[in-house]
């Protein structure tokens, strides 16, 4: 299972964004299940994180965490001016990597 979250940062949030979304990855992070957890910023200030379960069962286990549930309210009311959430099943992975022989 695959979240997508977007997001922007309101211009005037809490400086206490910060170490909140420290404390939901390291949260998230000790679910059972847990895959792993990505951010990446654009030039234009977007926000994306990727955070990948092993299950769906593991994911709702997450998403109902009431520390989490916590954060998104906070999030709404303190530090964000949009966001849209996206979760999918993942239906095939590939991946490689450089032997790094040369």
């Amino acid at each position: 299972m695959v979240t997508v979250f977007r997001s922007r940062l309101r211009a005037d949030a809490n400086p206490a964004f910060g170490e909140m979304a420290e404390e939901m990855e390291t949260a998230a992070r000790h679910v059972p299940g847990f895959v792993d957890f990505k951010t990446f910023t654009a030039d234009d200030g977007e926000r994306v994180s990727l955070v990948t379960f092993a299950s769906s069962e593991a994911h709702r286990t997450w998403r109902d965490d009431p520390r989490h549930r916590q954060a998104q309210r906070r999030g709404r009311e303190e530090f964000y001016e949009e966001y849209s959430i996206q979760v999918s099943n993942c239906m095939h992975v590939r991946q490689w990597e450089s032997s790094g022989d040369g």
